[in-house]
């Protein structure tokens, strides 16, 4: 049985896009399931589009994400993984090897070995010279438009350019496309892995061009060969790439080569199930990155954009290793899947609460720095934003804030935005914040009274939130419980956690209590204390 071989193979016209990275995605989970190789190639034959720099930014994405390919196109800087095997820089991109015995990886890199098979295609009468200029194929294409007839190449350079002439032409230098003769009457059938049988009539399909008049290849030529060089077996990609598996079926067969097998995946939709687009919102990855979501909840998202688990789970956090195990594209779903920023939100929470608070940390500290320096500056009379020095002091402090937020973060960006209480030298809030319900004065002097009391009991070493809940908690129980065993504990808790930070929402005060410290809470309440005397 042959080693399972996929490939992923973005072109370098930008950021990677959420389709492309859900093909990667894909191509990974099934090369891990079948103990297979995941192979990254750069399809760089659309110089037009092309832009600087989007090779490495591809492979940075890819990287961040941890979906470790096992050969094609890295960094120079990871060379010594490759002992064993070959190790070339790449001719056209300083900083980037290709490593692996199927190379090159770069299409950019093989112009003439694209050339030399579209030319055998000619000798063997598979395809043809096209010396068409474009204001002709463009007075084509309305006179069938206008016709309402598929645009379908006419081949007059089939029909009506003698071999003579193209060896005239040829010998002048005269602009050429290499088109593919397309065998007419003929059906194409094949299994995807993802539709089934799928079924097409090459009277429907068009003479591709196969070489460019700039040398070069087009998608098709350039796909085919690739595969066929690096022993893809399974071909996994959008499903907007349905319609040529006919054009490629006739290519294997035309070459003499064994096709691999495809899985064409469903579109990405947006909310009103038009396709996921720019013009609606982010759709490249590192957007994403960079507004907070961690790399395993985008993961997580990805995967879940046309598939699900099966056999009636319902389970919807998953670790890699977890999606690998389960993976089969058996539940990869035909209709479109829609992408719900609302979904990922959520999925981004869930993993914000799951993952190590240390790990956590890290990843929001770049964000906490942001907020700091956005912080109106003197924030606090020491010229710090947090109550305490030092970077170690910093560190311990934030984590305790993060502790906090996590529970109600949805992405990293948000970090200190609803909580800029925890930063502030003072704070500062009207006396009717201050007060639960319809609290007197004296009422809500007795009740800060009596958290200040709780607090200053509590030693520094024991300065933890279940201590602080248990002893506010048994406080509203001695102070506030009514005749008939009810406990009111808003006459305690609302204005501690009013005086400590001066918001109507804001977490629990057991929690604030605890990140600010005994030092800061006490003075946060005797300043409230001073606003009711």
């Amino acid at each position: 049985m042959k080693k399972t071989r996929v490939r992923f193979a973005p072109s370098p016209t930008g950021f990677m896009h959420i389709g492309n990275f859900r093909t990667a995605l894909y191509d990974y989970l099934f090369a891990r399931k079948t103990g297979g190789d995941f192979v990254l190639k750069i399809e760089d034959t659309d110089r037009k589009r092309f832009v600087e720099g989007a090779v490495e930014s591809l492979i940075s994405s890819l990287d961040f994400l941890g979906l470790n390919w096992d050969e094609g196109v890295f960094k120079k800087d990871i060379a010594s993984e490759f002992e064993n095997g070959k190790i070339v820089d790449s001719k056209n991109y300083p900083g980037i090897i290709e490593a692996g015995e199927h190379g090159p990886y770069i299409q950019s890199e093989k112009l003439e070995v694209y050339k030399k098979h579209a030319e055998q295609l000619v000798k063997d009468g598979h395809a043809y010279y096209c010396f068409c200029e474009p204001a002709r194929l463009e007075e084509m294409r309305k006179e069938q438009q206008a016709q309402k007839l598929p645009p379908i190449y006419d081949q007059y350079c089939l029909r009506n350019v003698t071999p003579e002439e193209v060896n005239k032409k040829l010998k002048e230098n005269c602009p050429y496309t290499i088109r593919m003769k397309i065998s007419k009457d003929e059906t194409i059938e094949f299994e995807d892995m993802v539709r089934g049988k799928v079924k097409f009539n090459t009277n429907l399909v068009d003479d591709q061009v196969l070489l460019k008049s700039d040398g070069f290849p087009t998608y098709h030529l350039a796909n085919v060969v690739d595969d066929h060089d690096m022993k893809i077996t399974h071909v996994i990609r959008g499903e907007e790439w349905l319609s040529s598996v006919p054009k490629h079926l006739l290519l294997y067969r035309y070459l003499g080569w064994e096709p691999p097998q495809f899985a064409h995946l469903p579109l990405l939709l947006n909310l009103d199930r038009s396709k996921l687009s720019k013009r609606q919102g982010d759709v490249a990855v590192e957007d994403y990155i960079k507004k907070g979501y961690l790399k395993e909840a985008i993961i997580n998202f990805v995967a879940m954009l046309g598939w699900n688990p099966g056999k009636g789970e319902t389970q919807e956090i998953f670790t890699l290793e977890e999606l690998v195990e389960k993976f089969d594209f058996a539940h990869v779903h035909k209709g479109g899947a829609v992408f719900d920023i609302k979904k990922l939100d959520w999925i981004n929470a869930q993993w914000i609460k799951k993952i190590p608070l240390d790990d956590l940390y890290e990843k929001a500290l770049p964000y906490y720095e942001k907020f700091l320096q956005r912080l109106p500056s003197p924030v606090r009379s020491t010229g710090h934003p947090l109550p305490v020095t030092g970077e170690e002091g910093k560190k311990e402090y934030l984590k305790k804030v993060l502790t906090v937020e996590r529970e109600r973060l949805t992405k990293l960006s948000e970090v200190g935005e609803s909580n800029i209480f925890f930063f502030k030298d003072e704070v500062s809030c009207e006396k009717d914040l201050l007060r639960w319900k319809d609290m007197s004065d004296e009422d809500l002097r007795g009740s800060l009274a009596n958290s200040r009391e709780v607090l200053e009991n509590i030693p520094e070493g024991d300065w933890t939130r279940e201590n602080l809940e248990k002893s506010l908690m048994e406080a509203c129980e001695k102070h506030y419980k009514n005749e008939d065993g009810k406990i009111d504990r808003g006459k305690l808790l609302w204005p501690l956690r009013a005086a400590l930070t001066c918001e109507q929402k804001s977490p629990s005060p057991f929690e604030v209590a605890w990140v600010l410290g005994k030092t800061e809470s006490l003075k946060r309440i005797a300043i409230a204390m001073e606003k009711i005397k």
